[in-house]
């Protein structure tokens, strides 16, 4: 699976898109689905993965730059410059694995606060591609992980709201100055 966007992996004095921060509503707010995959959404893939590059991430989902769409960019490698980065569009988790897995998990939407939380290892999600085209994958271990995390993002959910340890939630988010509050323990 090659991107036709190319960008390339490095970090920018002055991304194209701001990131926004726990408390802020817009990472709150449902995403809508992607009608057309045209011009104007393989620029903002372009512009979402120029910005997460530069915040040295591995995943953005569109929420997190204050765009109500279901459009999520992730490159588990990103200091590898020969793997592509993944571009998934109306993503959708069609199946998962029987086996959780516990794994620390941070967010470029919290910065400096990691924190452990429980998802299963496994999953399979369909999705359109930066082309618009139908696409099924099997991900498991951090790829998994990732995607399961940004799709979070399209349904207004924050890793923070699935961690179990309160006391350390509590503890990471006080030290890093975001607000208890803003938290949304999802059941």
């Amino acid at each position: 699976m090659t991107s036709v966007v190319a960008v390339e992996k490095k970090k920018l004095d002055k991304p194209p898109l701001e990131i926004h921060y726990l408390g802020d509503r817009v990472l709150r707010q449902p995403a809508k689905r992607i009608a057309k995959v045209d011009d104007s959404i393989r620029q903002l893939v372009k512009e979402m993965l120029q910005t997460m590059y530069s915040a040295d991430g591995i995943g953005l989902a569109a929420p997190q730059v204050a765009i109500n769409k279901q459009l999520i960019v992730i490159d588990c490698e990103p200091n590898n410059p020969d793997t592509s980065p993944l571009v998934l569009i109306n993503p959708k988790i069609v199946k998962y694995g029987n086996e959780l897995c516990n794994s620390e998990e941070g967010c470029l939407s919290i910065p400096g606060v990691y924190l452990e939380v429980t998802r299963p290892d496994a999953i399979e999600v369909s999705f359109k591609d930066e082309n618009g085209r139908p696409r099924k994958i099997k991900a498991n271990g951090l790829l998994s992980r990732v995607i399961q995390h940004e799709m979070d993002h399209l349904s207004g959910v924050m890793f923070v709201d699935r961690v179990e340890n309160d006391l350390a939630l509590t503890e990471e988010l006080k030290k890093q100055g975001f607000a208890v509050n803003a938290v949304r323990p999802v059941k």
